[in-house]
């Protein structure tokens, strides 16, 4: 039922004796540029006709917007106002008074008299691995917290945070695989000499150089870091679930590089040749490897606060503000019917990320409302720094992407795209917006990416797209 055709195996029979609109379905050739979704009301599903456009599965081409955010699943999120809990918040200036005792020492540890015996779980994170204290009472909801928390790390039940467990559930449901998106269209456009323009060909170049970095950037910082110091295992299960999610969106890189046929060496290696795509790797860096030091810990209000500010970092900026050049750019081929797979595969994979930001949201929020001590003014002006900086370098890729207009955009178009989502990311977070004024250049992203639709896009449940024992038969 889905789409099995190698794309690879009918690359050489698109490019015989066929013109440029012959490459691509035949329901889209000749067609005026259309909105998504005027342009998927006039894509037959040939595969399923029993299906309608809501029914969205990979392999269908360009679909339209509406109809997949509406797929992406349930997202609740903590409340906007960090500090509406104050009696929730009073409860955690000190995590000794709601988390069970620490750890017992490690077995035949070797402990000098008078000297304190070595705990586990102190330096470095914790595992889930420290020793087992029997007879240990069970652990109730009030001893687990996202950070700082000693309360056993394996027992999942029962839920403290119900929204990390939803978000979880729906990241399962929402299952997709590149090999299932048909790129016969792309590889025929691509392989036509008249197909696409330089300035198109950077584009899709470029993108595919950073995401394929920028996703693994992510994977390593969450396995390697983020993970051993968030103490709740709730939100260790999404965690585990966005480092698959991570490593899948790598593999569709490399999928729409296999298929085009592209320098495999040139877009992997990006990173360290291109000084747009490598400023933005070279940022994210130093918040990763800190948090991956063996001898870094929480518990502290410093460390804390550099474990908040690695979370800004990574879910509202890196994943927030720094993909959204490329989102716009590649969809925006999408909408004029050139590189549909390709589209296709950003499609879903800005639908994961959108999941991933709202997370990190969330729990930076939760963060801020177990530990209000840390929200400093000096710490919020640092956040809004980073911010501020990271639309100035987003800029410039957009300027280095795209020196001429090309696709109805330019750079100065995503100047005010750019602080108009840093407003809206300042907002989510607590912070005041940095740009009075400024509104969406891009009135046709709203159905993707209207950040006012970030916190209700997910609030439809899923009852299609789907993975088959997640669906609903209702």
């Amino acid at each position: 039922m889905l789409n099995w055709d190698d794309p690879l195996a009918a690359a050489g029979r698109s490019s015989k004796g066929q013109t440029a609109s012959e490459r691509v379905p035949d329901h889209l050739s000749g067609q005026p540029e259309l909105e998504f979704g005027e342009r998927a009301a006039l894509s037959p599903n040939r595969l399923q006709p029993h299906l309608t456009q809501e029914h969205v599965r990979p392999g269908q081409g360009i679909v339209g917007n509406a109809s997949l955010m509406a797929t992406a699943g349930a997202a609740p999120v903590v409340d906007p106002d960090p500090f509406a809990a104050s009696d929730t918040a009073q409860d955690s200036l000190a995590f000794e008074d709601t988390c069970m005792p620490a750890p017992s020492p490690r077995p035949n540890a070797s402990v000098a008299p008078g000297a304190q015996a070595p705990i586990d779980a102190v330096a470095g994170g914790a595992t889930g691995l420290e020793s087992l204290e029997m007879g240990a009472g069970r652990v109730r909801v009030d001893d687990k917290k996202i950070i700082n928390c000693h309360a056993d790390l394996n027992q999942l039940v029962p839920f403290k945070y119900d929204w990390a467990w939803q978000k979880y559930l729906d990241a399962c449901a929402n299952h997709w695989m590149p090999q299932e998106i048909n790129m016969n269209a792309d590889i025929a456009l691509w392989k036509d000499p008249n197909g696409l323009t330089e300035d198109e060909r950077t584009i899709i170049k470029r993108n595919l150089g950073f995401f394929s970095t920028a996703d693994s950037l992510v994977a390593n910082n969450l396995v390697l870091a983020v993970y051993r110091h968030i103490t709740n295992p709730e939100c260790r299960q999404y965690l585990l679930r966005q480092a698959f999610e991570e490593a899948l969106h790598t593999h569709a890189y490399q999928y729409v590089v296999e298929s085009l046929g592209l320098d495999e060496g040139e877009i992997f290696n990006m990173y360290r040749e291109v000084p747009s795509v490598a400023r933005k790797a070279e940022w994210a860096l130093p918040y990763t490897q800190f948090l991956a030091d063996p001898h870094f810990a929480t518990g502290t209000p410093e460390n804390d606060q550099k474990l908040l500010r690695e979370l800004v970092a990574f879910y509202v900026i890196f994943e927030g503000i720094f993909f959204y050049v490329g989102f716009v750019q590649v969809l925006s081929m999408g909408r004029r019917n050139k590189m549909t797979g390709t589209a296709e595969q950003f499609q879903y994979i800005l639908r994961d990320e959108s999941m991933h930001m709202n997370f990190g949201i969330d729990v930076i929020n939760q963060i801020k409302v177990e530990n209000p001590h840390l929200w400093t003014s000096a710490f919020k002006q640092e956040l809004v720094d980073m911010i501020r900086d990271a639309v100035a370098m987003e800029s410039q890729y957009a300027h280095d992407t795209m020196p001429r207009g090309v696709l109805g955009l330019n750079a100065p178009m995503f100047e005010e795209y750019l602080q108009f989502i840093a407003n809206r990311r300042c907002a989510q977070i607590g912070l005041p917006e940095q740009y009075p004024g400024v509104g969406n250049p891009f009135p046709w992203m709203s159905e993707v990416l209207d950040l006012k639709k970030e916190k209700n896009f997910f609030e439809t449940r899923v009852t299609e797209y789907q993975t088959g024992g997640a669906l609903k038969w209702d």
